[in-house]
């Protein structure tokens, strides 16, 4: 057996909700797919949980709000990739042989504000004053900007881009369109970032339920093919200094070996994706996470931006859902909502975003110490 099916695709809206509590959140989401595959919980047989900031045996708490049916129900964590890390788990479950209908689960309420670093960081790094993820966006910037001229400017556009498809996404926590004037005078968040071009953390959910190929028909009249799912970690152990060490070594990042895994499994190439959800924590990541993906060369991730390549109607639009920027993060969820999107564009369900005649889609995630997960999934 060599892929998953998807069979039914859920999420709760990412934003603020209050007092509403994370178990609720998540069945929402969950009871959401459980509708679109037709099937009942009791008909889950496994189930993986992505969450960050959420207590322990959260997986289980809240899926308890579904019932108790006896399932295995783990918990995975792998920072702002673990909705991906969590998706693979499932994947193998099915591949394997060893399950036939598996849940994959994220769901997060995160503070306000920037993460804590003692969640992430040694005390050492806290007291040297290196725990605070902008500070490492903006060294990523300048230093693509100082080796190959790429503009302040070109970095708003993806800004601007996003927050023009966040229009279209009803589950997006921001939407409405920025100019890209009000972008590029937004207050400074770090050198270059500004506050418009970056994300925030916030509250939601994503469920995606996988079957294999043998029990398909009996679930879904719109089946997605899992085509790959590639969860890499870094060789080097800090947050983002796998990315400098291909200036200073040629070694490739992260994000490059976990994409050509993605791209052999699945036996396609970059030129043959339609669309794409990658990681925009802030503006520049997705510029370089553009290159990264083998999109364009080194380099060259500018060029896509000013030539409307990535834009709905271009060549290969990217984050047709407005990205983290619109949506926010909610770490655990981020990933799988990713994934709920690209399943949207491949049925033809999205709606004023859709992109037409998508038949192959990609979405990438990032994560703190060095996380990447890249998935394909084809119609």
């Amino acid at each position: 057996m060599d892929n998953a099916i998807i069979a039914g695709v859920g999420i709760h809206p990412f934003g603020r909700f209050g007092d509403k509590p994370y178990t609720e959140i998540g069945r929402d989401a969950v009871s959401m797919a459980l509708k679109d595959a037709n099937m009942d919980f009791r008909d889950i047989q496994a189930a993986f949980v992505s969450r960050m900031y959420l207590p322990a045996t959260s997986g289980v708490k809240t899926l308890s709000t579904l019932g108790r049916t006896a399932i295995p129900i783990v918990d995975v964590e792998a920072a702002c990739a673990g909705g991906g890390a969590c998706l693979r788990q499932a994947t193998t479950a099915i591949v394997s042989g060893m399950y036939d209908v598996v849940l994959a689960l994220g769901v997060e309420k995160m503070p306000r504000g920037f993460m804590d670093p003692r969640q992430l960081y040694d005390l050492w790094q806290c007291h040297a004053g290196l725990t605070q993820n902008p500070m490492y966006w903006a060294m990523n910037a300048r230093r693509h900007m100082y080796n190959y001229g790429t503009t302040i400017e070109q970095i708003g556009k993806i800004a601007f881009k996003n927050h023009k498809n966040g229009v279209n996404n009803p589950y997006a926590m921001f939407r409405k369109a920025m100019t890209m004037e009000e972008i590029m005078n937004s207050a400074m968040v770090c050198d270059p970032i500004r506050l418009y071009m970056i994300c925030a953390p916030d509250e939601g959910a994503a469920a995606i339920i996988l079957v294999s190929p043998k029990v398909a028909k009996r679930y879904t009249s719109k089946p997605l093919i899992l085509a790959s799912c590639s969860h890499r970690v870094s060789a080097i152990p800090f947050y983002n200094v796998a990315y400098y060490t291909n200036y200073e070594t040629g070694n490739p990042p992260i994000t490059t070996t976990s994409a050509r895994e993605a791209y052999e499994k699945a036996g396609v190439g970059p030129e043959d994706i339609n669309c794409a959800e990658i990681q925009d924590t802030d503006a520049f990541c997705e510029l370089e996470h553009y290159e990264q993906l083998l999109f364009c060369k080194e380099g060259e991730g500018g060029k896509l931006i000013d030539d409307g390549i990535t834009e709905i109607g271009g060549r290969l639009p990217v984050n047709m859902s407005g990205g983290l920027i619109c949506k926010g993060e909610p770490v655990g969820a981020s990933g799988l909502g990713m994934i709920f999107e690209i399943c949207l564009q491949l049925r033809g369900e999205s709606g004023p975003r859709q992109v037409e005649g998508a038949k192959v889609g990609l979405a990438q995630s990032y994560g703190s110490m060095g996380h990447v997960t890249v998935t394909i999934i084809k119609k």
